[in-house]
Parts: C-alpha cells; structure tokens; sequence
C-alpha cells in the first residue's frame, strides 16, 4: 500500500517537582528546593522513606495548594472529593514496592491552554493533573567517575510531591510539543510552585507518541502508541519525537502493526545516537493493580479553599506578554525574552513603574543589561543596578543629557554603586557638553585639523562629517552632543 500522508500525535505527561520544604507525605526534607540540592545520597531520608515497618504517611497540605494553583492556571476543574490509590510495580529505588498517587479521583481535572507557533494559536486540552510522590533514583556511578559493581540506590528524592499533568493528543508536531512544554514551566515557575530546573529534574516531559498513516485507497492506521521516558530539556524533547514520527512510519511499513490492546511500548532517548531506544512493552492500567490507599483519608476541598487559592495566583507569562505588546508596543521577541524568567519580568515591572517608560526599560534590560549579565555569568536582575538607577538612565537620555554610549558605560557603573545616574553621569564626566561657545571652539580646531574633510564636506560629500564629528567627540572626551555637533558642523561648512 501506498502512504499518502502521515500526521503525527502528540499527547504528554509533565512530571513538576514541587519546592515544598517537606516531602510529599513526611516531613523528611525535600531535595526539590536550593537548600538540599548538594545533599550526601541518602540523608534526606526518614522510616517512611525507607519503607520501615509501622511508618504512616501523613498528606503535605501545601503541595495540595501548589497543586490546585497549577490546576487553576490550566483552567481545571479542581476536584471536591479526591483520594489516594497505591500504584503498584517493583523497582529498586521504590522501597514500598508501590507508589501513592491518584487514579480514578484526581486532584485536577478538565483543563486548557492555549500555545502559540509560528503566529498560530492553539488550543491544547488538559486531561488531569494528580499528585503522587516521586520514586528515588539509581547511580552507576562513584565520585570521581569510578564504577560500582552493582548501583547506588540513593532515596533523596524518594517522596518529593510529584504532579503529574496530563494532555489530550493534541499536538501534531515536535514544534507544538515543544511550545507546550515551555508554557507548562513558564506557569509553573511564575506559581512559585518549582524551581523548574531541567538538569535537575524538577520537570521531565513523557511524550506519547504515534502517527496516523493514510494510504492511497483513503484508509487510516494508527500505529502503536511509544512513550518516551524521563526527558529533561526541550531539546532531547524535540529529537525524540522527531525521531518517532520517522521510526513509527518505518515499524508500520515492516510488520503492519497498529494501536491495539497492550500494543504500547517505552522506551528512552539517547543524547548521543540521537534515537529512541526500546525499554520495555508499555503496561495498561489495570498491570499496576491499582487500589484505595488504606493509610490515607479521601480528601475533602471547601469551595472556601479553592477560592483562597484563586486569589493568589498572579498574572500569568501569557497575559504580560499581550499586555506588554499592546500597552508598551513591545515586540513579541521583546515580550518573550522579558517574560521568559519570572524574575527578570518583576524587576522589569518595577523598572516600568519607576521610569514610566515600559519600551525604553525593555531596552536597556534586553541590550545592557543582558550583554554584562553574559560578561558576569549571572542574570540580569542580580546585576546591582536598582529600578530607580534605570529610571534615571532613561530619563538624562530622553533629554539628551547623555550619548547612548555613554549611558551604556553609566549602566554598568550603576551596577556597583549605591548613587544616582544624574551622580554618577556628572562625577565621571558623562554628561554631554550643549554649550554653544565650548562646541564651536572644538569644531573649529577639528575643521583645522582636518582640512580635507572640510573640504570634502563643503563640497557635498557628507560621508566626511564623521571624520570630524569622531575629532570632536576626542577634543570633549566624549562629552560633547553628537547631533549637537554634526548640526554645528553643517552650519559651519554650508552656511
């Protein structure tokens, strides 16, 4: 048979460690917030973690409400009766030999969001999001790069609260997938609900993945559903399902398998070959013998609560970014670079209430600020410079107090200092010279030293008058206006 076109499926599981200060269901510190990220394996652990004899899991209240903020954000319905079911499986790192989470009653459920790709808007359903504990995690290594014989089981991140968000299949491209991704972390960070460090795993992303072949007689198959483990960068992301959409085309044409009854598999991704590598056949639900936690209480949620919760969740990245293109006639690539970090976008809010000038702040953020946070290794709202310094920036250059050189050199002194731009501007001779009587001295010595560029100025070839604007700028220092003295120049040379 032949293909006609193919059409790729994407829906996606979205694990979010949560930055509470305790785990999911005790009070065992949480490797998930900065405190504990250089912990020794295993020292964030208690009887419960360890799955000793008598322990009682007791339900972390706050990783509730983190978990209804997203839940709201994703425009959910959250649940009024929710409960907890054990997940059952062996693995080495889980030392129950099963994993709490949430089944038939999760927490959140109904949702959308909307992504954007090349100008497109599209909207992508939210199945539920539910919360469980994450597993621990298995090393191969010692430090310093030697091997062990067998594996290090080190349970620090056993029990970290773990929301799962789930999506309908509605993406149809690793652009998509991708765009989603980014939109589930840019509003998980701005909740305050994850650091949302990929490398450290606080977001893993679990596409699932088939393609939808139709042949020339019309007829459509869909082949096998793979999902794909534990990846950690939008990158690895974006191969994977890139790489699928190829490999699951190639499979079908081969054996003509399609999505049937225990017909899905997992499998991982290999940075370096850059393929998705077979781990096992993917189990159906009811493999995991899923029932009722009989250590834990169903949980009841008053409206009061929701509500509560509601009230807190700020303005979202999307809703700035709109906001930011049409209040203060921002370019989206402008938008997207200030909101792309939560804190950066509220020490430009900032910025924007001191100076009254949302597009001039953007700008200084984005070009200076942003080359010396390169230089400095840091970013830029932890560079020193205060709003109201910005403001002061933007303010002497609005009246053409300062050159825009000269004001790129005042940014960075600011960065280091606790006094005002008009301060510093005026102590390191930044100020630019109007002064009439001081700008025809210096332009007249410029037309003496220069005497073939007056000429060639005189006689129309206006490239030339930057030869002696650059002298002039050299006998203030730098100081003198440049527009000031290109129109001196001019009435000098062609009266």
């Amino acid at each position: 048979m032949t293909i006609v076109k193919t059409r790729v499926l994407v829906g996606m599981e979205i694990h979010v460690e949560l930055a509470t200060n305790s785990k999911m269901f005790t009070s065992a510190p949480n490797l998930a917030i900065p405190a504990h990220y250089e912990a020794e394996p295993n020292t964030l652990v208690d009887p419960l973690v360890m799955a000793l004899p008598g322990s009682l899991p007791v339900i972390n209240k706050r990783a509730v409400a983190m978990s209804m903020r997203v839940g709201l954000a994703l425009n959910c319905t959250i649940s009024k009766f929710t409960k907890w079911d054990r997940k059952n499986y062996y693995y080495p790192d889980l030392p129950k030999g099963y994993q709490i989470s949430q089944f038939d009653k999760p927490l959140c459920v109904g949702g959308v969001i909307e992504i954007e790709v090349d100008s497109c808007i599209k909207p992508i359903g939210i199945t539920r999001a539910h919360l469980e504990e994450d597993t621990g995690k298995l090393g191969h290594e010692l430090p310093g790069g030697g091997q062990y014989k067998g594996s290090l089981v080190d349970l620090n991140r056993a029990g970290t609260p773990l929301l799962e968000i789930v999506s309908e299949p509605d993406m149809c491209s690793a652009d998509e997938a991708v765009a989603y991704g980014r939109a589930i972390r840019d509003i998980c960070r701005y909740l305050g609900v994850t650091e949302g460090i990929m490398q450290r795993g606080h977001m893993r992303f679990e596409p699932n993945i088939n393609v939808i072949i139709t042949t020339e007689d019309g007829e459509e198959f869909a082949t096998p559903i793979a999902e794909i483990k534990n990846l950690n960068s939008f990158k690895a992301l974006h191969g994977a399902i890139t790489y699928e959409e190829v490999r699951q085309v190639g499979a079908w044409k081969k054996d003509g398998k399609v999505m049937g009854p225990n017909a899905k598999s997992t499998r991982g991704w290999d940075d370096q070959k850059l393929e998705t590598i077979m781990q096992r056949e993917k189990e159906d639900a009811h493999d995991y013998r899923y029932f009722p936690d009989p250590d834990l209480v169903p949980l009841t949620i008053s409206q009061e609560w929701i509500d509560e919760v509601n009230a807190s969740i700020p303005e979202l990245p999307a809703s700035r970014r709109n906001r930011y293109i049409s209040e203060y006639t921002l370019s989206h690539k402008d938008a997207q670079a200030i909101t792309a970090d939560p804190e950066l976008c509220n020490f430009y809010e900032l910025c924007v209430e001191a100076s009254g000038d949302g597009a001039e702040s953007a700008k200084w953020l984005l070009n200076a600020g942003s080359k010396l946070a390169n230089e400095h290794g840091c970013n830029v709202h932890t560079l020193g410079i205060t709003p109201d310094q910005l403001a002061g920036i933007i303010s002497l250059r609005s009246s053409n107090s300062i050159g825009s050189s000269a004001g790129t050199t005042l940014f960075s002194l600011l960065c280091n200092s606790d006094q005002t731009a008009e301060e510093i501007a005026d102590v390191e001779g930044l100020l630019q010279v109007t002064d009439e009587n001081a700008l025809g001295e210096w332009v007249q010595a410029a037309i003496e030293t220069q005497p073939q560029a007056a000429d060639d100025v005189r006689n129309g070839k206006g490239a030339a008058i930057g030869r002696l604007i650059g002298d002039v700028m050299k006998r203030s220092g730098g100081s003198a206006d440049a527009g000031a003295v290109r129109k001196q120049l001019l009435a000098t040379l062609r009266p």
